[in-house]
């Protein structure tokens, strides 16, 4: 396999998560009776710019259908990020009702209702039907296409270049990394600003976060990385934020290397400095991790098993991608795990990809009221422990599995 942005060959691996579904590919009472697709999981590293990789072995259009099920709105502290990031936009970069903001990978709708409120002009740029009409509920024009320099080119041409551009947790979600980055650059208007944020390699890597890799992610990204990869295609980073979300992401700010305007604020050299001082450009850096994650693997099904014995039950929250593969990685199914709630009505009813596991209403848990809850989405665990205190009334206890075993 060749490198997706250099063409380099690859030949150091990260990890071999052997074989699971995409994991957004949830089964229905219908499609459950048919063969699943299964592709292999493995990730690699580039030698020469250290872009670490998913082998390709399915589609963007396969990933990301119509019957894709991951609504960003159903996650209250994301909602909340959101509506910060909107706040903070506007006031750090003086956006007026003049204004015009493009998200790419806008999702249902949860970030440009907020510039919508203020009464900014904006515009949504969404492949996926189910979340791009859930948007347009909410009065939020969408484009329904995957982003790339050739509809970059084509809004240009119909006067709609951006002030502020937003891609959240998307740059790791494309194929042709290359082509995505290089629409922005053609998109802003000269003083326009791009923000970019996706989860930071760095803790991955080091809080044994292998349960973020799944097809949909076809890279794993790491700051120096990214500011090379857009230097290449007219775009210059100017600032960067480390922040919580995901397990640890970063924050981007981008413009265009021929018009911006913006100064280079001393974070950007100190987080590259820390990424070349940690080793992210040596191959050692990233040797040890497969032996983790099976450490992880073996805790979480040791964990299932005793309860098991014990005749504990065990109930799963959360439907989320992360979820499905520890869980296909794990091997495990419904005699470990009989269920998953989720607050999202487009998955209840439905089947986890490859585990098959049931996906059922939150109300499951009152009927139930199992001896312990898994929280799979570990990312979001003091929201889900919070909205669900009440299980602590039958003696009930949370479950998180990464970076390590724990029960509280």
């Amino acid at each position: 396999m060749k490198c997706r942005y250099c063409r380099a060959e690859l030949t150091l691996p990260l990890i071999d998560l052997g074989s699971a579904p995409p994991s957004n590919a949830y089964l229905t009472k219908v499609t459950i009776r048919r063969p699943e697709k299964w592709f292999p999981l493995k990730v690699l590293v580039c030698e020469s710019c250290w872009l670490v990789q998913a082998e390709s072995y399915s589609r963007a259009a396969e990933l990301f259908n119509d019957e894709y099920a991951y609504f960003s709105s159903f996650s209250e502290q994301w909602l909340k990020h959101a509506e910060s990031y909107v706040k903070t936009m506007v006031d750090r970069f003086g956006l007026t009702t003049e204004s015009h903001v493009i998200e790419i990978a806008s999702n249902d709708g949860y970030l440009l209702q907020y510039v919508k409120q203020r009464g900014i002009s904006c515009l949504g740029v969404e492949p996926t039907a189910s979340t791009s009409a859930a948007a347009r509920l909410k009065g939020i024009e969408t484009i329904e296409e995957f982003f790339c320099t050739r509809l970059a080119d084509g809004l240009v041409s119909q006067g709609k270049q951006a002030d502020l551009m937003a891609a959240n947790n998307v740059l790791a979600h494309v194929p042709d990394i290359t082509d995505f980055a290089a629409g922005f650059a053609a998109l802003l208007k000269p003083q326009g600003v791009a923000t970019f944020e996706f989860p930071h390699l760095m803790h991955l890597i080091e809080e044994n976060q292998f349960d973020t890799i799944y097809h949909e992610h076809f890279s794993y990204l790491s700051f120096t990385t990214v500011v090379n990869i857009f230097s290449a295609v007219n775009l210059s980073v100017f600032d960067v934020e480390e922040l919580g979300s995901h397990g640890g992401s970063l924050r981007v700010f981008a413009q265009r290397k021929d018009m911006g305007k913006h100064a280079v604020n001393k974070r950007v050299t100190e987080l590259l400095n820390r990424e070349s001082a940690a080793g992210m450009r040596r191959a050692d850096y990233y040797e040890g991790f497969q032996a983790h994650a099976d450490k992880v693997k073996n805790d979480f099904i040791s964990f299932l098993l005793e309860a098991n014995r014990s005749g504990k039950t065990v109930a799963g929250y959360g439907a989320a991608a992360k979820g499905n593969t520890l869980l296909n990685y794990a091997g495990v199914r419904t005699d470990l795990l009989p269920y998953v709630v989720d607050r999202n009505p487009a998955k209840q009813n439905k089947f986890l990809p490859g585990s098959r596991i049931p996906i059922v209403a939150e109300a499951h848990l009152k009927q139930i009221k199992p001896d312990y809850v898994v929280i799979l989405p570990w990312n979001l665990r003091e929201e889900v422990m919070a909205q669900l205190a009440y299980i602590r009334e039958w003696g009930g206890q949370f479950v998180t599995s990464v970076p390590v075993l724990e029960v509280k």
